[in-house]
């Protein structure tokens, strides 16, 4: 007996004429697409994005658009299972307070698992149909170094079945067919993304090829880019309410929210998509986008996420009907954080930094506060101290940046407000930055001689040192919100 006959649906191409008709689906023939991107690392955030992009192009009527999704790590091999027993098909969940949306994606026409055996999709980057290589690894997925931003082969796997070592090995395949370039295109949340790919791309190649690398880096683009949606984790929650209120089974839904943002340098050797079309922005600088989005969302997550956490609250929206945790973001988007950002082309700094706030409180995302506090050591001195030091040298506030690096102190020490241990989320540096947190309850200001974070000069800023202190002493001795309370009441 089949699940269909027990009233749920197993999503593939077969049974989309039997969904419920509050889900949207393919109108366009998938028959008809030509994957002209190939994607390595499908998770939720591509599929909240880029191949829902896509799908949006084939609609309109651009066939040659599509997408061969791939997986180079053995943890893909899940997300293979089940995007091959859907036909690529994906369930995409928007919603807002007001509502929920589902719609279908159907622009993943093929699925590559590639841990095993890279030849399979070498060959893919090598056909001449393929026009963009694109990437969704995770920033810790480049082998670059974060300072001098060069070619790292210790930090993250390089060889020939990893994602740049398949990348090289694709584009000299094309190189010694007589093919032609491609376009590599980062979509991570990495500064400068794609001078960053650049350089791994070219790293790897170095090694193989010599002459390799010389030809990639005389013929291939690789255009930087501002990606911004947020998308939780799926949950076995979120695939029980698909079953029960929509008659759906889907192995892998994607939750996301309805806010989306693409700039997108237009740096494309072999032609791109007619993104035009739709709502993203293609520039010749991406640079204040990015700086936009890096010191406003993501310093605004990393800033309260950490004193959320000390209170022993567990979701973003909780954290923000917070009062004194809502007014403090808000007046630090706009008093420290906005004032300081370059000007930035038909964009409106006080209306995208209200939207961050709804954003940040919409309760249909169910967003993790576990989440926002990874990689703390490497997220601060890219997102919240060039603010810090931009302030400083204006002579302007930095009260509540210092009260967020004070809060994430106290998180790395390891107990909450109400005395129960912290679990802490992973970090690059984590052994470093609890050594030096629990060094610091006898003297706030040790904390601070984190040189990976702090530098050489924001320790010896009497203004900004004497801030922190008192941050920190005030959330030893009072918690999270009397703390927030008491320095909000002075502004």
């Amino acid at each position: 007996m089949s699940q269909a006959s027990h009233g749920v649906v197993p999503l593939n191409t077969a049974t989309l004429g039997e969904l419920d008709p509050r889900i949207v689906v393919p109108a366009y023939n998938r028959s008809e697409l030509v994957a002209g991107i190939v994607h390595i690392g499908v998770g939720g955030f591509h599929r909240a994005h880029l191949a829902t992009y896509a799908d949006e192009l084939a609609a309109a009527g651009h066939r040659d658009w599509a997408i061969t999704g791939s997986g180079v790590m053995p943890t893909d091999a899940a997300m293979a299972k089940v995007l091959d027993a859907q036909d690529g098909l994906y369930t995409l969940v928007t919603r807002s307070n007001q509502e929920t949306k589902l719609q279908v994606i159907g622009s993943i026409i093929e699925y590559i698992f590639a841990a095993s055996d890279a030849d399979p999709l070498v060959s893919r980057i090598a056909d001449p149909a393929t026009k963009i290589v694109s990437l969704t690894v995770t920033e810790g997925g480049y082998p670059v170094d974060e300072d001098s931003r060069s070619f790292d082969p210790t930090r993250a796997p390089a060889g020939p079945s990893s994602a740049f070592g398949t990348i090289v090995a694709g584009l000299g395949r094309r190189r010694d067919l007589g093919i032609g370039p491609l376009t590599v295109m980062s979509c991570d949340n990495v500064i400068e993304n794609g001078a960053v790919t650049r350089a791994a791309v070219l790293g790897v190649a170095e090694v193989v090829d010599p002459s390799l690398a010389r030809w990639i880096g005389e013929t291939a683009t690789f255009p930087n880019g501002m990606v911004d949606r947020i998308t939780p984790g799926t949950t076995d929650a979120d695939r029980m309410l698909l079953a029960d209120e929509f008659g759906l089974s889907d192995g892998w839904p994607v939750i996301t929210e309805p806010f989306r943002q693409w700039v997108i340098e237009d740096a494309f050797v072999a032609g791109r998509p007619p993104w035009e079309e739709l709502d993203i922005t293609v520039t010749g600088d991406v640079e204040p986008y990015e700086l936009m989005k890096l010191r406003l969302l993501n310093a605004g997550h990393s800033s309260m996420a950490y004193l959320a956490a000390l209170a022993g609250i567990e979701f973003v929206d909780e954290a923000m009907n917070e009062p004194v945790i809502s007014r403090f973001l808000s007046r630090f988007l706009e008093q420290e954080a906005g004032p300081v950002l370059p000007n930035i082309p038909g964009i409106d700094v006080p209306a995208y930094q209200a939207s961050l706030i709804k954003r940040f409180s919409n309760p249909a995302i169910g967003d993790q506060i576990s989440r926002l506090c990874l990689d703390g050591s490497a997220k601060f001195p890219k997102f919240l101290l060039p603010t810090v030091r931009s302030q400083l040298r204006a002579g302007g506030p930095v009260t509540l940046s210092a009260l967020a690096l004070a809060g994430w102190c106290s998180y790395l020490v390891g107990i909450a407000d109400d005395g129960s241990t912290i679990e802490h989320a992973a970090d690059p540096d984590l052994a470093t930055a609890r050594r030096l947190a629990v060094e610091s309850l006898s003297d706030p200001a040790h904390f601070m001689t984190y040189q990976r974070v702090f530098g050489d000069d924001l320790p010896a800023d009497d203004r900004f040192r004497a801030e922190f202190v008192n941050a920190l002493s005030r959330l030893r001795s009072t918690g999270v919100r009397a703390t927030l309370g008491a320095v909000l009441n002075g502004f």
